[in-house]
């Protein structure tokens, strides 16, 4: 699918970002950025919340890993494990579970519209478009805090990726999800032996003993090594039966 107006996806000249769309919703403004593109190569894409970078389309080695290191961590043989992705970002973790015939359904929660409409219908189609047409995934536009603490439906992962970890939040709102609600909210949602997966964009002792409060076992951190400063992590955590 090819992008729509009202994108602005003309190529800069050098490294500046570009905005490609700006939108104004109920949690503040998420912008779409692209930087290059120049030479042909598509660019890499940026989304940025309330002036505070998110995530962009140069990398995704942790997003992908926050999908691998929850299956392995599941017990041996669960027959398709049904899968929950908080937060759509630039779709690197929704392309990973797709691409992994062992999952059952695949359900994304997010709370921006203007993200999913990038998928949809516009330049971020390009990452997601197979993993959009997969019949196992379902997109859920609604607030993952607010949604994990209503209904019955379970799930063999949970692997959350909506802000840039435990201790750096871009909205108050998101901090819910790290409390002992929140996680009480997420561990209700799991099944017996099912896997908590949280990406952060740094190491957080603080959140791990906050999982195991709150009940989890098996409780570590993977971490993927960046070009400059602290490394991003997957927080992983099982919990009981």
């Amino acid at each position: 699918m090819q992008p729509q107006p009202p994108y602005d996806l003309h190529a800069a000249d050098d490294d500046r970002p570009v905005t490609v769309d700006r939108r104004e919703g109920p949690y503040g403004e998420v912008v779409l950025r692209r930087r290059g593109g120049g030479d042909g190569s598509g660019g890499v894409f940026e989304i940025i919340a309330n002036g505070c970078f998110l995530m962009d389309t140069s990398d995704g080695r942790s997003e992908r890993l926050l999908i691998r290191a929850a299956l392995d961590a599941l017990p041996a043989g669960r027959p398709s494990p049904a899968l929950l992705i908080g937060g759509l970002g630039v779709g690197f973790s929704l392309v990973e579970a797709a691409a992994e015939a062992r999952w059952g359904r695949i359900a994304v929660v997010e709370r921006e519209a203007a993200v999913i409409d990038w998928h949809r219908a516009g330049p971020l189609a390009a990452v997601t478009a197979g993993a959009l047409a997969d019949p196992r995934t379902e997109i859920v536009h609604a607030d993952l805090v607010e949604w994990l603490c209503g209904g019955p439906r379970t799930y063999d992962a949970l692997c959350l990726d909506i802000d840039n970890g435990p201790d750096w939040t871009v909205t108050e709102d998101n901090g819910g999800l790290y409390s002992p609600t929140g996680l009480a909210a997420c561990a209700a949602r799991l099944t017996p032996g099912g896997v908590l997966a949280v990406w952060s964009a740094r190491p957080s002792p603080a959140f791990e003993e906050s999982l195991r409060n709150a009940g989890f076992t098996r409780v570590r951190t993977e971490e993927v090594a960046v070009a400059r400063g602290v490394p991003d992590v997957v927080h992983l955590a099982v919990r009981g039966a």
